[in-house]
């Protein structure tokens, strides 16, 4: 990391490369930690904070992973939409363990949440399209996420094609797409430090409580 970087970190709430983090007492709850360096993320000017790597799993073992935005996250879990067509939603479908990833370079820290997923109502789902802009809701429609274009101008078709069919109208939430919630039981905060000396803060669920401990960087 060069000092410019270094500086840049802690004009942004970076504290962790050059100080340590400040104590965090046995009693914090991890939703409490990710909404605090969630905010510290916000502020510091970093291009869409809420992006994400989710990770999942075939049946047969092969992982893949994409990035994707959090829209939402309470103690219930952290929610993120998508097509039930997609390929993850196929082997989340088939596999609900789920690894998610911010990685917030400026600040250089990192959540990794591992947990397992349930579909969040249609009610919410819905809600949470009609809130898109209309392109996207189009959009949602004309993609058959994951699958191969048939021709080059499949999707620019599709997508002219459901314009016409809801002009003047509402888009309704198409019944192939909606949200997964990850619900975690694992959470871990990486804090950079100087000469790879990281903090790593970490939780885990036991018995509906969650218990703190840290790691070897």
């Amino acid at each position: 990391m060069t000092l410019f970087e270094k500086i840049r970190c802690l004009l942004t709430f970076g504290q962790g490369v050059a100080l340590p983090l400040p104590a965090i007492s046995a009693d914090t709850q991890p939703l409490t930690l990710f909404k605090q360096w969630f905010d510290d993320a916000n502020q510091s000017g970093i291009l869409l904070p809420e992006s994400m790597s989710v990770s999942t799993c075939s049946s047969d073992g092969q992982p893949s992973s994409r990035m994707v935005l959090l829209k939402d996250y309470d103690e219930d879990g952290f929610v993120f939409y998508t097509n039930f067509g997609s390929r993850k939603s196929h082997e989340l479908m088939e596999n609900n363990n789920v690894a998610l990833l911010f990685h917030w370079n400026v600040l250089q820290r990192q959540i990794r949440i591992e947990g397992t997923v349930e579909r969040v109502s249609a009610q919410q789902a819905r809600e949470y399209f009609h809130s898109r802009d209309r392109g996207s809701q189009i959009g949602a429609w004309a993609s058959k996420q994951s699958n191969k274009l048939e021709y080059p101008q499949e999707l620019k078709e599709r997508e002219q094609y459901f314009k016409n069919k809801f002009a003047g109208a509402e888009v309704p939430l198409p019944e192939f797409w909606g949200g997964w919630r990850v619900k975690p039981r694992y959470i871990e905060f990486w804090q950079g430090r100087a000469s790879r000396l990281h903090d790593r803060v970490c939780f885990e669920q036991h018995e509906g409580n969650w218990q703190q401990f840290k790691l070897h960087p």
